[in-house]
């Protein structure tokens, strides 16, 4: 039950369900069916943050969101993560008790909450924001999702700026890794690539390809995440996303992010059938095999480097696939 500071909480930061639409947004999206589907995502994310905000703890919460259909629970779990890391940025650990309560099997999406967390933050309380999950296998190799999530978040939010304007942000010294965050942040703007644009193949890989040459293989790895968690194509439409890619020198950076897809959604026990039908245009693989090359080719949690585990696993990943990715038609 909320409390009033709570209620204050929610009503000061919980952005209205109209804020996060694409008409609330401005996006070129056509209503359609499966664009409405994909609405319904960061309105998820909303009803996370909005418990998450003006709970007392994490048991009502966790109660809550186990009421969601299973397809958006991950979402919504983000949501609930991005408040508690807001909140626990003035003390508690609460990010900590959901992830490694009922939020484990979501803990992919709980990072990307951690990030939109980090959008609303001032740099100097970034240190704090990521909690001990050395419980959870992936960690803190996976932990650039939250930088990802960052990134989804400004493009999402401050399109203008960041995508139009081909923001650049300054290095920041996540897991010890300054010159990867840029990085890191261009995968989150590449998945958001596909919210602003309704999931319109076409319209996505125009968008990516009005960026400079050196962002554009981190943006399609995006595009390949949000097109294969997300949904919102047909496997037709995906084909020609993976052509084109294939024509830019990018299909290996678009399977990539797919392949981390199916893993969190594998790993969330719920692969949904568009998952399953992008898994197949996009990495030339099923669900099994996906996860078995994502499990294969994982980085050993050891040391430092001068490259991020995260990105030596993303480059195992793209060496495995590469004879799996489809080349584009000839018959142009």
């Amino acid at each position: 039950m909320a409390t009033p500071l709570g209620s204050l909480r929610r009503l000061v930061l919980a952005p209205s369900l109209h804020s996060v639409s694409f008409a609330g947004r401005k996006f070129p999206v056509t209503p359609t069916s499966a664009t409405a589907r994909l609405e319904v995502i960061p309105q998820s994310v909303v009803v996370g943050f909005e418990w998450g905000i003006e709970a007392r703890g994490t048991a009502e919460v966790e109660q809550r969101l186990a009421m969601v259909e299973p397809e958006m629970r991950g979402f919504a779990y983000e949501g609930a993560a991005m408040a508690f890391t807001v909140r626990d940025a003035v003390r508690g650990h609460r990010t900590r008790e959901l992830i490694l309560g009922s939020g484990r099997p979501h803990f992919f999406l709980a990072y990307i909450g951690i990030g939109f967390a980090m959008a609303r933050l001032p740099r100097p309380l970034w240190r704090k924001v990521l909690p001990d999950l050395s419980e959870i296998p992936f960690h803190p190799t996976m932990s650039w999702l939250a930088v990802d999530g960052y990134g989804f978040d400004r493009a999402y939010f401050d399109t203008a700026r960041w995508v139009d304007r081909q923001y650049r942000p300054a290095p920041y010294p996540w897991g010890g890794h300054p010159g990867y965050f840029p990085r890191a942040v261009d995968q989150g703007i590449g998945r958001a690539l596909w919210f602003i644009h309704g999931g319109r193949a076409p319209a996505v890989a125009a968008a990516v390809e009005r960026f400079t040459e050196d962002r554009r293989a981190d943006l399609w790895s995006g595009v390949g995440l949000a097109a294969t968690f997300a949904g919102g194509a047909t496997a037709t439409e995906l084909g020609g996303l993976r052509d084109t890619a294939a024509r830019a020198g990018c299909a290996a950076d678009l399977a990539v992010g797919a392949v981390f897809a199916i893993k969190a959604r594998h790993y969330a026990q719920f692969v949904p059938d568009h998952t399953v039908t992008a898994a197949f245009e996009l990495t030339g693989r099923g669900i099994d095999e996906a996860v078995d090359l994502a499990d294969r080719t994982e980085v050993e949690r050891t040391g430092t480097g001068t490259v991020p585990q995260y990105e030596l696993w993303r480059r195992n990943i793209r060496e495995g696939l590469q004879s799996a990715v489809v080349a584009p038609s000839q018959e142009e």
